[in-house]
């Protein structure tokens, strides 16, 4: 009998063992096979497909994730940017570097403070704005933008950017340099941006596409965490940076997966916090 018991204990044993290895089989195929491809879409920009949707720091360090993107010439970029409050950073020089440090240590605006440079593809930034809040550069929302097509689906320039929010100075900890301490929530960050450039009614549409992938834990060059749904909001920007009557920019709608997608990450996201 007792044979008989410890038969039935090994056999028992053996099975539990089997469907915990088939549950990791699964989960792995899901996690790095089936769930990365189904998350990609770009059907209003198919030639984005394939991109790696990451900066990265001079360090060769992962640094933000690309989530927001726009369509129109440079010179729409910046007139519609700049209708929308947002300030263009001054370049890195010496004269620069003395200002910003200045202007968060005795507390003083610099509204055209610069950013330090991403690369994205091997290419630093094309272009980089700023919005100030409170006093100094130490809080500011900032923006870096790459031309990535000459022309795209809708037959004009493409730019795809990555926004954060600085909410303090810190020393990274990667490198120990003195950076800004982004706040985690870049999703707030690319909504806020796109939404200045529809009150400033320069954005005639907007719609969706793949970045990283849903992540909760995201970690930037300098060690800050983030956490985003993955996707890359564009807007598409009125030709000639015209202001037209206050109607809301057409939204185009993402596939049904996606939405599905984004609808369970809020439920997640919120659950974390």
């Amino acid at each position: 009998m007792k044979a008989v018991g410890k038969g039935k204990a090994k056999r028992r044993l053996r099975r539990t063992a089997a469907l915990a290895l088939a549950a990791l089989l699964i989960w792995i195929a899901l996690a790095y096979a089936v769930l990365p491809v189904f998350w990609r879409h770009y059907e209003h920009q198919p030639a984005l497909a394939g991109r790696t949707m990451v900066t990265r720091t001079a360090s060769n360090i992962p640094g933000d994730p690309l989530n927001v993107g726009l369509v129109g010439s440079r010179e729409e970029v910046v007139c519609a940017m700049t209708a929308a409050g947002w300030s263009p950073a001054d370049a890195i020089t010496l004269k620069s570097s003395i200002e910003i440090v200045g202007s968060v240590l005795l507390d003083r605006p610099y509204r055209d403070a610069p950013v330090s440079p991403l690369f994205f593809e091997d290419r630093r930034e094309d272009l980089a704005f700023e919005k100030e809040e409170g006093s100094s550069a130490l809080r500011r929302h900032h923006v870096r933008f790459w031309r990535v097509l000459e022309k795209g689906a809708e037959e004009r320039p493409v730019w795809l950017g990555a926004v954060t929010f600085d909410r303090g100075v810190e020393l990274s900890r990667y490198t120990l340099q003195v950076t800004h301490r982004i706040a985690p929530d870049i999703d707030a960050e690319r909504d806020r941006l796109v939404a200045d450039l529809e009150r400033a009614r320069r954005a005639s549409a907007t719609y969706e596409i793949a970045g990283v992938g849903p992540t909760l834990n995201g970690r930037n060059g300098g060690g800050d965490r983030y956490f985003t749904d993955g996707e890359i909001l564009l807007a598409r920007l009125r030709e000639g940076c015209e202001q037209q009557a206050p109607a809301a920019p057409e939204r185009l709608g993402s596939p049904a997966h996606i939405a599905a997608k984004n609808a369970a990450w809020r439920f997640i996201r919120d659950l974390s916090r």
